[in-house]
């Protein structure tokens, strides 16, 4: 009954997650048909980067690693959890007040930090002005994730989950309305910034407060509890430091490419699918669930989870990643090819979502295995991980430059991706018998891969085969979903054949979330 419930939360998350990054695609197809990969639509990815890229080192990959778990414990043995939270909240609102004042002031800065390559053309100015008016989307998107980490912790994934739509669907709304009315699509896209952080902040503050949590910004107060859990958060707040530094080397590197930025961040934003759904449904279920077991002594629960976990994460994640390989220009052509997009965006977009799609199950495998180490409040390893990544990335990304371009900014992080997941596979054999695969899991990994060759040979073909409608504008929308229907459908049925995990599970469970 555990692992069923817990399978029933990663589908919780996965479904409405999954919602959320469709609304995405509408959102990028949008953006790629008014402003293609010129310069208005670089300097608005570079700036609105900006705070979300803080936003991971602060909260969401930092910060919340340390404090949900903490949370958690407390909730589990009744130590007062909202004193916790209330001291948590108004420590991170002081800091983030006072570094989004200081962001604002460094925009020139902060922008040539991100995109040197920028510099001396018209994508500079453009960044800072949309940076100084999306910035301030960092403090209300970072009490966010504190509140959904409230809420994850209480089983309240829905209420979670339903934060990243509402960006999605003001954003769609937003450029509709500017479309209309003739407004400046980049002004727009800036200011609709500020606005989704206020919308999204207020909804989750009002689902905590039912939950009986009502934080409110006041002075901090450096209680015992926050100390511990600074000195928790610190090495995950540098570890988060260093995935952004990764970052920041990628789009360095592409930013003296002209269009080269926007190429990562369309391909980014299709292999985030995948990635979003099975890697945010596992972290934001595992995390609370392996803190729990583990604070109640029950190992072999945890085992049971993080076991449950990998092998969802793997049976989603494996065939997806086949895909973006295997049948990444058609993806990216039927998708995004029209109004100011070029046959040349759509080349060099499908080979950086390949080289993406390579390291996603490393991507995704990390979601499973640092709740490991968090769960244990171990910040410490993860973190000299990460600088280890960071290293193989930068040597990557800066050595390959000269000899393939703007692709090795991709190809750096991929190959990082793999060096971090290996380590905290390594890392995490010392943990206990909650961070050892079981063997329904080792045998399941076989008859996965075995599923996902099957499939990628018959996408090969059926591509060729659709090759013509997929090149017509008026079919090609149908021709795709043929191409990736016949995907899933074959995925499944070899699944099947081979008794995989994951289909009566995943029947039981849909069935109840009917009910």
């Amino acid at each position: 009954m555990k692992a069923e419930r817990l399978v029933r939360g990663f589908l919780t998350v996965g479904l409405w997650t999954l919602g959320s990054r469709v609304l995405g695609f509408v959102r990028d197809m949008m953006m790629a048909a008014y402003l293609g990969t010129g310069p208005v639509a670089e300097a608005f990815m570079v700036a609105f980067s900006l705070p979300n890229m803080f936003r991971r080192f602060f909260a969401e990959g930092a910060f919340n690693m340390a404090f949900v778990p903490m949370f958690a414990k407390r909730v589990e043995a009744g130590e007062d959890p909202h004193g916790l939270a209330r001291d948590a909240f108004k420590g991170l609102f002081a800091v983030l007040f006072l570094f989004t004042i200081i962001g604002t002031i460094a925009m020139p800065w902060l922008v040539w930090a991100m995109a040197a390559g920028f510099a001396g053309d018209a994508r500079f100015d453009m960044a800072v002005d949309f940076g100084r008016i999306t910035f301030i989307y960092i403090l209300f998107v970072s009490l966010v994730a504190l509140l959904s980490g409230i809420l994850n912790t209480f089983g309240k994934f829905t209420e979670a989950s339903i934060v990243p739509i509402l960006m999605n669907v003001m954003f769609i709304l937003a450029m509709m309305a500017a479309n209309y009315a003739g407004w400046d699509m980049g002004t727009t896209l800036a200011w609709t910034v500020p606005a989704t952080g206020v919308v999204q902040f207020g909804f989750a503050w009002v689902a905590a407060r039912k939950l009986g949590y009502t934080l409110l910004p006041g002075r901090p107060r450096m209680t015992p509890e926050l100390k511990r859990l600074l000195v928790i958060a610190g090495p995950a707040v540098l570890a988060g430091g260093v995935v952004q530094i990764n970052l920041l080397v990628g789009r360095q590197v592409a930013s003296f490419t002209e269009g080269a930025v926007a190429w990562l961040s369309y391909a980014d934003r299709l292999y985030q699918l995948p990635l979003g759904v099975v890697g945010i449904a596992i972290g934001t279920v595992l995390l609370p669930t392996l803190s729990r077991h583990l604070r109640a002594g029950e190992e072999a629960e945890g085992r049971e989870s993080f076991s449950r976990g990998a092998e969802f994460a793997l049976f989603l994640t494996l065939p997806s990643a086949v895909a973006l390989v295997v049948i990444a220009p058609q993806l990216i052509s039927v998708l995004y090819d029209r109004g100011a997009w070029r046959a040349e965006d759509t080349v060099a977009t499908a080979l950086v979502l390949a080289i993406y799609g390579v390291g996603l199950p490393a991507f995704v495998l990390q979601k499973v295995l640092q709740p490991v180490f968090y769960a244990r409040e171990d910040t410490r390893r993860p973190f000299h991980y990460a600088v280890v990544s960071m290293v193989v990335n930068a040597v990557a990304a800066i050595g390959l430059m000269p000899l393939i371009g703007f692709s090795a900014a991709a190809l750096g992080t991929t190959i990082s991706g793999w060096v971090m997941l290996g380590q905290l596979w390594w890392g995490a054999r010392n943990l206990g018998k909650a961070a050892r695969p079981d063997a329904r899991f080792w045998k399941s990994l076989w008859k996965i891969a075995v599923a996902c060759a099957v499939m990628g040979v018959q996408l090969v073909y059926t591509a060729r085969w659709l090759a013509p409608m997929l090149a017509d504008h008026g079919a090609r929308w149908g021709a795709l979903g043929l191409l990736c229907g016949s995907g899933i459908v074959v995925y499944f049925a070899v699944a099947g054949l081979l008794g995989i995990f994951g289909l009566a599970e995943f029947k039981a469970n849909l069935r109840r979330r009917r009910k």
